[in-house]
């Protein structure tokens, strides 16, 4: 008996119809995203996860935790902006639309 091969891309495409799971992915695309660009921005300031929380008034902890991507809170606006003040950075924040079906 042949098994029929999924493609990752194929099951994503049926998955997203579903508004619960487009919800939950979007939002677990938006805080790895999060977690990989203040990374990024840390590492390009080579700055330690310390250094960095204590330039922008947090713990080293709080910033360990939202690198991880593995933290399901979604950072406020008021950390994500002493972060980025911290590296000399401007926070951007914007909407993406999607295509009309």
């Amino acid at each position: 008996m042949k098994t029929k091969r999924l493609m990752l891309h194929d099951v994503l495409s049926e998955e997203i119809k579903n508004r619960d799971f487009r919800f939950y992915f979007e939002k677990e695309r938006a805080v790895n995203q999060i977690a990989r660009l203040v990374r990024d921005a840390r590492l390009k300031a080579d700055l330690t996860q310390e250094e960095l929380a204590k330039r922008a008034e947090t713990s080293q902890t709080v910033i360990a935790r939202l690198e991880s991507g593995l933290d399901q809170r979604i950072p406020s606006l008021d950390l994500l902006e002493r972060i980025a003040s911290a590296l000399k950075a401007k926070l951007s924040v914007s909407f993406e639309y999607r295509k009309a079906a």
